[in-house]
C-alpha cells in the first residue's frame, strides 16, 4: 500500500517538477531554520542564560547579538513557508486540474456504449470528489519531504551531542512509522467504501434532482427521499467507521513524541550529571525535539493520505483506463455547397449484444432531399438517426456520406458535415447566443438568421435581453417548444451538408413545425435534411418517406406512393390522425 502511494504521489509530482521542487525548497528551508533555531536556543542558553542567572555575569554585548540570531532564524523560517505552501498550492491545484482535464477529455473519446453503462451521478463524483480527494495528498507530501531532512538532521544532531539520546529518538522515531503504516493499511479499503459511498450518494442526489418534475407528478417525494436518506445514512455509517479507527490511530500516534520527550529528558539528566552532555546540548535536543512534534505527525498524515487518496484514484484510473474508444479515420469535411447524400448497407445494431433493434437496413437517401423516417413506436426511428450522425456505430454493415463511411471521418470532421438535434436537447447555463454557438466565433448576423429559420427569432426578440438572456441550466427559463428550436438554430447555424431531427420540434405547435419545415425547404441552406416524423402535415412535406416496421425498412418512396403499397403505413396515419383529432378535442374540452 505505501509503495503504490508513493507511486502515485511521485507519478504527480514528475508532471509538475518544478512546482514540487519549489515547495520542496521552500520545506528545506524551513526545516533547517527549526534546526538553526534550535542551535541558537541551545547556544544562548550556554553563552547568556546560565552564565547570567548561575554567575550574575552581564548581559552587555551578548543580549543584541542574541536577539539577532533569533530574529534572523525567525525570517529565514516565514520565507521557508511561504515558499512552500506557494510551491504546494501549484501542485496539488495544478494537478487537480490536470485530472480533471484528462477525464473530460478522455470521455469524449469513449461511444455512449460506455457512457450507457456509467450514471451521471458517478461520473461527477469521479471529477469532482475523487480527484479533490485523489490529488490532497500533494499539499503536505512536500512539507513532508522537508520533514525527512528535519529528522535525519535531528537524529544525527541528537547522535553527534550524545549516541544514548540519539538512539532513544530513534527507536521512538520507527514506532511512530510502523503504527502509521500499520494503521494506513487497515483503513484503506474502509477508505475504498467511503469512496464508492459518496459516487451512490451523488448518483441519487444528480437522479432526484434531474427527474423533480416526475417525481413531483407521481407524487413519489417521500419515496425518493428516503431512497436518498438511506444512501446518506450508509455514507455517515461508513465514514463514522473510517474516522474512528483514524482518531485511535492517531491518539496514539500523537502521544508518543510526549513519551519520547519525557525518556529523552530522564535519560538525558542523566547523561548530563555523568557529564556526557551539557545543559545546553539537553535543552537543544528536547527543543527540537517538542519541535518536531508537528513534522513528526505530518509524516503519518500524509502517509494516511497516501492510502486515502489511492482509494479515491482507483475511481479516476477507473475511468482514464476504459478503452471504449471510438475509432476515427483521416477523412476530411468537404464544403461541396450541397447536400450530402446518405446510403446504408446491410445496418444491423443494438445496444444489447443479445438483442437488435435494427436489421439488414438498406436506405439510399440523395443529396439535397428531405427525408421523412416514419414508423410505429419502438421501430427503430430514433436508433437510425443516432446512426446517420455516427452517435452510435453499427455492428455489422456501413452508412456512407458520399460513398465515404463515416467511421473514415477524421474526429471533429463529421460534426462539420453532419448536425443532429434530438428531442430533448441540452441547453447550457448561458446566454441564448451563446448556445446557438457555443463558444464558436459566428457573426451575431448569422446566428439570427438560423433563429429567424428555426422559428426563434420572435420569442427571443421578447426575451429581457434579447440573444444576451441567460437562459439558466437546460434552459429552464424557456418552454420545451422554445428550447427545442434554440437547439434546431444551433445546428443551422453551421450549415450542415446532413440535418438529422429526431422528433426535434414535437414540443412546438403543428402550424409552427409546418412553417420551420417549410421554411427549410425554401432556404439556401445545403443540407440534406432527416426528420423523424410523427404528423401528417409534417411527413407529406418530405420529398421521400422511409417506412419502418420491427427494425426494418419495409418501403421507401414517396408519402402518395407508401399509402397506395403498403398497408402499414397506412394504418399508422390514420392512427396518427385519429390520435390529433382526440388531443384537439380534448385541448378544447379543457378550455370549456
Amino acid at each position: 500500500m505505501l509503495g503504490g502511494g508513493l507511486r502515485l504521489t511521485w507519478g504527480f509530482v514528475k508532471r509538475r517538477p518544478w512546482s514540487f521542487l519549489v515547495a520542496v525548497t521552500g520545506a528545506i528551508l524551513f526545516v533547517s531554520a527549526i534546526v538553526a533555531s534550535a542551535v541558537v536556543v541551545g547556544r544562548v542558553t550556554d553563552e547568556l542564560i546560565i552564565p547570567v542567572l548561575r554567575d550574575g555575569e552581564s548581559t552587555e554585548g551578548k543580549l543584541w547579538p542574541a536577539m539577532a540570531l533569533i530574529f534572523a532564524v525567525a525570517l529565514w523560517k516565514a520565507f521557508g513557508i511561504t515558499l512552500r505552501r506557494s510551491g504546494a498550492g501549484w501542485l496539488q491545484f495544478g494537478t487537480r486540474a490536470d485530472a480533471r482535464k484528462a477525464l473530460i477529455d478522455h470521455q469524449m473519446h469513449l461511444d455512449l456504449a460506455w457512457h450507457d453503462r456509467r450514471s451521471t451521478g458517478d461520473l461527477l463524483s469521479v471529477s469532482e470528489v475523487d480527484t479533490n480527494q485523489g490529488t490532497f495528498v500533494l499539499a503536505p507530501f512536500p512539507y513532508a519531504t522537508g520533514s525527512l531532512f528535519l529528522l535525519i538532521g535531528t537524529i544525527v544532531l541528537v547522535a553527534l551531542s550524545d549516541i544514548v539520546l540519539g538512539g532513544v529518538i530513534l527507536v521512538g522515531l520507527l514506532v511512530i512509522l510502523v503504527i502509521d503504516v500499520s494503521g494506513a493499511f487497515r483503513t484503506f479499503g474502509p477508505f475504498v467504501e467511503v469512496q464508492e459511498q459518496r459516487g451512490v450518494v451523488s448518483e441519487i442526489a444528480h437522479e432526484s434532482v434531474d427527474g423533480a418534475l416526475t417525481v413531483k407528478a407521481l407524487g413519489r417525494a417521500d419515496e425518493e427521499t428516503e431512497r436518498f436518506r438511506r444512501a446518506s445514512d450508509e455514507l455517515r455509517d461508513r465514514l463514522i467507521r473510517v474516522n474512528s479507527m483514524w482518531v485511535g490511530y492517531r491518539a496514539v500516534v500523537e502521544s508518543l513524541p510526549s513519551v519520547i520527550t519525557i525518556a529523552l529528558i530522564v535519560f538525558g539528566a542523566y547523561r548530563v550529571a555523568a557529564g556526557a552532555v551539557t545543559a545546553g546540548d539537553l535543552v537543544t535536543v528536547s527543543y527540537l525535539l517538542s519541535l518536531m512534534t508537528m513534522p513528526i505527525s505530518l509524516l503519518g498524515f500524509v502517509i494516511w493520505e497516501m492510502a486515502h487518496s489511492m482509494a479515491a484514484w482507483q475511481r479516476v484510473r477507473g475511468v482514464l483506463d476504459a478503452e471504449d474508444l471510438v475509432e476515427h479515420g483521416d477523412a476530411v469535411a468537404v464544403d461541396s455547397g450541397s447536400g450530402g447524400a446518405v446510403d446504408s448497407s446491410a445496418v444491423t445494431f443494438g445496444y444489447a449484444i443479445d438483442d437488435a433493434v435494427l436489421h439488414d437496413v438498406d436506405i439510399d437517401i440523395l443529396g439535397g432531399k428531405t427525408v421523412a423516417i416514419v414508423g410505429p413506436t419502438a421501430s427503430g426511428k430514433s436508433t437510425l438517426a443516432l446512426l446517420l450522425a455516427r452517435l452510435w456505430d453499427p455492428r455489422s454493415g456501413e452508412i456512407t456520406l458520399d460513398g465515404r463511411d463515416l467511421r473514415d471521418f477524421a474526429r471533429s470532421e463529421l460534426a462539420g458535415e453532419v448536425a443532429f438535434v434530438a428531442q430533448e436537447s441540452f441547453l447550457f447555463d448561458d446566454t441564448v447566443e451563446g448556445n446557438i454557438t457555443l463558444g464558436s466565433d459566428i457573426p451575431r448576423g448569422d446566428v439570427i438568421a438560423a433563429a429567424r429559420l428555426a422559428g426563434a427569432e420572435r420569442f427571443i426578440d421578447e426575451l429581457d435581453y434579447g440573444y444576451d438572456t441567460r437562459i439558466g441550466e437546460r434552459g429552464t427559463t424557456l418552454s420545451g417548444g422554445q428550447r427545442q428550436r434554440v437547439a434546431l438554430a444551433r445546428a443551422l447555424v453551421r450549415r450542415p451538408r446532413v440535418l438529422v431531427l429526431d422528433d426535434a420540434t414535437s414540443a412546438v405547435d403543428p402550424s409552427v413545425e409546418t412553417e420551420i419545415l417549410r421554411g427549410l425547404r425554401r432556404s439556401e441552406l445545403p443540407s440534406t435534411v432527416v426528420i423523424v416524423a410523427y404528423r401528417r402535415s409534417s411527413i407529406a412535406l418530405a420529398d421521400e418517406v422511409i417506412y419502418l416496421e420491427d427494425g426494418r425498412v419495409l418501403a421507401q418512396g414517396t408519402h402518395d406512393q407508401l399509402l397506395a403499397s403498403t398497408p402499414g403505413y397506412a394504418r399508422l396515419l390514420r392512427a396518427y390522425e385519429h390520435d390529433m383529432a382526440e388531443r384537439e378535442r380534448n385541448r378544447e374540452d379543457a378550455h370549456g
